[in-house]
C-alpha cells in the first residue's frame, strides 16, 4: 500500500490559477470551427462565439488563453484583423494546410471571446516578421484610452474602451518557425522589441513573456538570460516577466516527426513511453530552473510552459496540416502527470497552455458542426480546477511502486496537493493500465476530524474515448472507493485512473 504524507501546516508557493491556461491558434478548426462560427444560424452563439464551447469552457475555470499562435504569430500582421470583415486581407496559412486565412477573427473578435470567457489575456506578437513599429501600435491600439492615432482607429472600428491586455509574447519559438535565430541575437532583439511594449497611463500592467527554450535546450536558456541580463536588472522594471518553455510528448519516436503514432491504435509499450515522456518535464522544469535560478534567485521570473501536450499523428482522412487527433485515457494520464508537476513546481512555473483548445492537438474539446464533445483531458482539468490559486502542501508519496520497465518506467502514482479556504485538495494519477492501488493519507494535523466533502474519477482502458455517436464513453464520475481512518483516508485507485478528492477539516 502506497502512503502519502500530507504536512498540512507547511504552505508553500501559490499554485498560479493560470497553470491551468490553454492555447489557440490559426490553426486548423481551432479558431473557425471550434470557437468561432461568424453569423452561421445553424450553430447557437453569441457575437459570433460558439455558446456549447464557450459554456465548456467557463466550467472548467479556464484562466487564460493564448492567441493568435504558435507560429502562426509570426507571420501574423495584426491590422489584417480589424475594421469591416468584408474588408480584410486574405492570406495564406504557410504554417498550417496552405489554407486561406480570411482574418475575420481578429483583434476585436479575441477580446470579445476572452470576455465571455471570463479570462486573462495573452497575445503573442510578431517579431519573426514583424517589426518594432507594428507591435507598439499594436499594444497602443488594445490598451492607450486617450487621443492617438491607434485609439482613434479602434474608436472608428467600433470599441470605445480599451482592453486590458495581461500578458505580451514577444516572439514565438524564435529558434525555429519564427525566425531561426540564435539565442543571443534573439535576446537583443527581445531587449529592443520589449522596450516599445508601453504602459500607458491608467492601464493595467503587461507582463511581458520572452521566448525561451524547445525542450531541452538548456545553451538557449542560458545564452538568453545572459545576454538580457547585461547591463540590466529585468527584476526592477518590469523588463521580464516569463521565460516561456515548449515540451511535445511524442508517443514513439522524436527523430520522425512525420510518424508520431495514432492516438488512439496504441500498444501498452507505447503507452507507458509516453506516460514516461510526459513525467520528463519533471527534469525539465528542474534543469531549466536551476539556470533561471543563477539570474533571478528570487524566482520573479516565471517560468511559462506556453505549450505542451501529446503530439500524435492525425486522424485518418484528415488534413495532415490541421493536426486533429482523438483524446484517449491516455492523454488524460499525461495531463493529469503534467499538472501535478507543474503544482509541485509552482515556485517557478507560473503559467502553461496546454496545445490546443479545440480540435487541435490534445484538445479539451472536440467539435463536428453543431456536435461537441469532451475528451477525457477537459475531466481532468475539471477535476484540478480547484488547485487554482491554492497553497501548495507539502507532501510525500512512500512506497510507491513503478510500472513500464527499463528507460519506460515510471512512478505507478502521480500526486499533487494543496489548500484553499481550509479545504484540502488531492489529486492523484494510477498510471497502471490493468491494477489498482490501494493508498492511505495521512495528515500531520487535523487528521482525525477530516472528512471527504466531494470526491471524483476518471478512468477506463488506456486507448478508450469518445465519439460524436458515444460521447460518454469516458466521463467523471463520483468516486465512492474511500473509507475514514484515525489519520486521514484510505482509498483504492482503479486502474488507468485519475482521482480527485477534496477534504474538509
Amino acid at each position: 500500500m502506497a502512503k502519502l504524507f500530507i504536512n498540512n501546516e507547511v504552505k508553500k508557493s501559490t499554485i498560479a490559477p493560470e497553470i491551468y491556461g490553454h492555447f489557440s491558434e490559426h490553426l486548423g478548426r481551432c479558431i473557425y470551427e471550434g470557437l468561432f462560427v461568424g453569423e452561421n444560424p445553424d450553430i447557437p452563439n453569441v457575437n459570433g462565439m460558439r455558446k456549447d464551447v464557450v459554456d465548456a469552457l467557463r466550467e472548467i475555470k479556464i484562466p487564460v488563453l493564448r492567441w493568435p499562435g504558435g507560429c502562426f504569430a509570426d507571420e501574423y500582421h495584426w491590422k489584417d484583423g480589424i475594421g469591416p470583415k468584408q474588408g480584410r486581407k486574405k492570406m495564406i496559412n504557410t504554417h498550417w494546410g496552405g489554407v486561406v486565412e480570411d482574418n475575420s477573427f481578429g483583434t476585436h473578435e479575441y477580446f470579445e471571446l476572452c470576455r465571455q470567457l471570463g479570462c486573462k489575456t495573452y497575445v503573442n506578437m510578431n517579431v519573426g516578421s514583424g517589426t518594432v513599429q507594428e507591435m507598439s501600435e499594436w499594444v497602443e491600439y488594445i490598451t492607450f484610452n486617450g487621443v492617438s492615432p491607434m485609439a482613434d482607429l479602434r474608436k472608428a472600428n467600433g470599441r470605445e474602451e480599451p482592453w486590458t491586455l495581461d500578458y505580451v509574447g514577444v516572439g514565438n519559438e524564435n529558434w525555429g518557425c519564427g525566425g531561426n535565430m540564435r539565442p543571443q541575437y534573439y535576446a537583443d532583439l527581445y531587449r529592443r522589441y520589449q522596450t516599445y511594449v508601453r504602459g500607458y497611463a491608467g492601464a493595467s500592467p503587461i507582463r511581458k513573456i520572452c521566448c525561451g527554450a524547445n525542450v531541452n535546450d538548456y545553451d538557449w536558456t542560458r545564452k538568453v538570460l545572459e545576454t538580457c541580463f547585461d547591463h540590466s536588472d529585468p527584476r526592477q522594471h518590469g523588463f521580464m516577466d516569463g521565460l516561456s518553455l515548449h515540451y511535445y510528448t511524442l508517443p514513439e519516436t522524436e527523430d520522425d516527426w512525420n510518424h508520431k503514432g495514432s492516438a488512439t491504435d496504441f500498444t501498452e509499450e507505447i503507452f507507458y513511453q509516453t506516460l514516461k515522456r510526459s513525467a520528463y518535464m519533471e527534469e525539465l522544469i528542474t534543469r531549466h530552473g536551476n539556470i533561471m535560478d543563477e539570474f533571478d534567485p528570487d524566482k520573479r521570473i516565471g517560468m511559462m510552459v506556453d505549450e505542451w501536450g501529446i503530439w500524435t499523428d492525425v486522424e485518418p482522412g484528415t488534413n495532415p496540416g490541421f493536426l486533429y487527433q482523438q483524446n484517449t485515457m491516455r492523454d488524460a494520464l499525461a495531463a493529469g502527470i503534467t499538472l501535478n508537476i507543474f503544482n509541485r513546481h509552482s515556485d517557478r512555473v507560473k503559467m502553461a497552455n496546454i496545445a490546443q483548445l479545440v480540435n487541435v492537438l490534445q484538445s479539451v474539446i472536440l467539435t463536428e458542426g453543431p456536435k461537441m464533445i469532451k475528451t477525457p483531458t477537459y475531466a481532468v482539468f475539471r477535476m484540478y480546477a480547484a488547485h487554482q490559486g491554492a497553497a501548495l502542501l507539502s507532501s510525500e508519496l512512500l512506497e510507491n511502486g513503478t510500472v513500464g520497465s527499463g528507460k519506460n518506467e515510471l512512478a505507478k502514482i502521480t500526486e499533487s496537493v494543496s489548500e484553499k479556504d481550509g479545504i484540502i485538495t488531492i489529486t492523484l494519477t494510477n498510471n497502471s493500465p490493468e491494477s489498482t492501488e490501494d493508498v492511505e493519507i495521512r495528515l500531520t494535523k487535523g487528521g482525525s476530524a477530516c472528512h471527504v466533502k466531494e470526491a471524483s474519477v476518471l478512468s477506463g482502458k488506456m486507448n478508450a474515448y469518445n465519439t460524436f455517436e458515444n460521447p460518454e464513453e469516458v466521463k467523471e464520475e463520483a468516486f465512492t472507493a474511500f473509507s475514514k481512518t484515525a489519520e486521514g483516508v484510505s482509498l483504492t485507485l482503479p486502474a488507468c485512473s485519475v482521482v480527485s478528492i477534496r477534504l474538509s477539516l
